[in-house]
């Protein structure tokens, strides 16, 4: 523990009084920091919504600028891991056991309660799965992106401490090491630390309620704290084998299970009707994104509630995971060149999430507009993907992949953040020491496991995203300081050999 800095113990007294305080007195600290997440979705959702904004624009002029070329590393620098690995890693850590848990479930919650449309019809159908590919695309992948190339520009370009801080150099100069640098990076491992526990608890609520649709098994707290045991152990060992062997093996894992459970669904399930609902909701939500990326709409009450609840919430609660998803995607993507970079992260997952929720969102509707499973809408939202394939055949052998999937997502999930928090409390180290991962991942299974007992996780998870807002400042501040770096590097390492000689010739 030798190398751990004071943000390693800032955050752990922080870790503790939360988690006593949510233990003690949840109720109480569901009341505080809903009323503040409150009063900041009411009052600057729109801030949110800009600032998503501004980061998809960002990224998309990052692929077609000059600076498209300049390579995370030294020119000659090549990427550490193939394109298939690389992917699999960075959609495991960033995205995976979201789209489990919400595949089925919010394309049914938004067509039982749709913004704009009468409940359960065609019309709330097709606009439910077009907010569903609006909530997890590209506007959700450009924050990765934004922060995720940020830290490995300056970690592996720059060679700058891997921390999060380190990207706001050329705008703080060495006040980077100083109070300042350590506020921005103990903001970040808070989000991380409560982000990846509530995760933790949700997890392990939605693989009990799995195994409670296999067997006879309640999905009670007891149930959820083995779960839990069982899946601290397993990550523990992956993370004690290295970046290399455990999460690299079991992300490759990852992607041929989601395959599988995709291609089985298509294959038992509608087919046909699933490839065109991907391609005619692909269209609806390309042709409505400008509009989509702006809306609040301030003229109908309803409609504006609707998207602080789900818009705003996601942008937030995706911004909030942003310190903990962008440092792994980073410590992977060394040898990638800018552009690669941003095509990688900001297409390639948005696409696969939006087809993800076209196969299991669009089998979920058709079963209910169908009435072959018309109860779909009243089940809990860690059950309704289980729900869905009781009504098909082969449906336990589907739940059975869906519950291993999960299983393997959600130790993946546990198995990064130990690592990105180990890394951001050792000063950036690559390879952070094994004490200090494990010591991670034993408080996050506590603190999972304690608020889970009291009630107190969907508390936390709210004090989590309250860290949202000044972050969500500090990635538009790094866009500012990122564009500077990049105007430099580029100067000097694509300046033609003549106006080299010139500039010295002037001076």
């Amino acid at each position: 523990m030798k190398q751990v800095t004071s943000v390693f113990w800032v955050s752990i007294v922080i870790c503790i009084a939360f988690v006593l305080w949510g233990s003690l007195a949840p109720e109480n600290l569901g009341t505080v920091t809903g009323d503040i997440q409150g009063f900041l979705t009411k009052n600057f959702g729109w801030f949110y919504l800009l600032s998503v904004t501004i980061f998809l624009l960002f990224s998309i002029y990052l692929i077609f600028s000059p600076y498209g070329k300049i390579r995370l590393g030294k020119q000659s620098d090549r990427p550490e891991y193939n394109k298939i690995t690389w992917f699999a890693m960075l959609f495991s850590a960033g995205m995976g056991i979201g789209l489990i848990f919400w595949g089925s479930a919010e394309p049914l919650a938004h067509f039982a309660a749709p913004p704009n449309a009468e409940p359960e019809t065609i019309e709330a159908a097709r606009n439910s799965l077009r907010y569903t590919f609006f909530h997890w695309g590209f506007h959700t992948w450009a924050i990765y992106t934004v922060i995720g190339l940020a830290i490995a520009y300056f970690k592996f370009r720059r060679e700058a401490p891997g921390l999060i801080s380190a990207t706001f150099e050329p705008i703080l100069g060495n006040r980077v090491n100083g109070l300042i640098g350590k506020t921005i990076d103990v903001i970040a491992v808070f989000a991380t630390i409560f982000g990846v526990a509530t995760s933790l608890g949700l997890g392990a609520s939605q693989i009990g309620g799995g195994l409670a649709f296999l067997t006879d098994i309640d999905n009670d707290f007891l149930t959820q704290f083995i779960i839990i045991l069982i899946v601290t152990v397993l990550f523990m060992f992956s993370a004690w084998t290295g970046i290399s062997k455990g999460i690299k093996y079991l992300s490759n894992t990852n992607i041929v299970l989601a395959v599988i459970l995709i291609l089985l669904t298509i294959i038992i399930g509608p087919g046909v009707y699933i490839m065109n609902l991907f391609s005619s909701t692909l269209g609806e939500y390309l042709q409505n994104i400008p509009s989509q990326s702006f809306e609040m709409a301030p003229f109908d009450a309803k409609h504006n509630e609707w998207i602080e609840g789900w818009t705003v919430f996601y942008w937030a609660w995706f911004i909030a995971w942003s310190p903990f998803v962008g440092t792994f995607i980073a410590r992977v993507s060394k040898g990638r060149t800018v552009r690669e970079f941003v095509l990688g992260v900001l297409v390639i997952p948005s696409l696969f999430s939006m087809f993800w929720f076209a196969v299991f969102g669009g089998t979920s509707l058709k079963q209910e507009l169908d009435g072959v499973n018309t109860g779909l809408t009243d089940l809990a939202t860690e059950q309704a993907l289980f729900g869905m394939f009781e009504s098909m055949p082969f449906g336990v052998i589907l739940t059975v992949v869906a519950v291993v999937l999960i299983s393997t997502f959600f130790i993946t999930s546990a198995d990064s953040a130990t690592f990105v928090l180990g890394m951001q409390t050792t000063n950036g180290s690559l390879n952070p020491p094994n004490t200090v991962k494990l010591s991670w991942g034993i408080i996050q299974a506590a603190t999972a496991s304690v608020l889970l007992a009291s009630g107190g996780l969907e508390a936390l998870q709210t004090a989590s995203i309250l860290s949202a807002f000044p972050f969500a400042i500090i990635l538009l501040v790094m866009i500012y300081s990122l564009l500077k770096a990049l105007k430099e590097d580029a100067r000097r390492t694509f300046q033609k050999p003549d106006e080299k000689t010139n500039k010295n010739n002037v001076k």
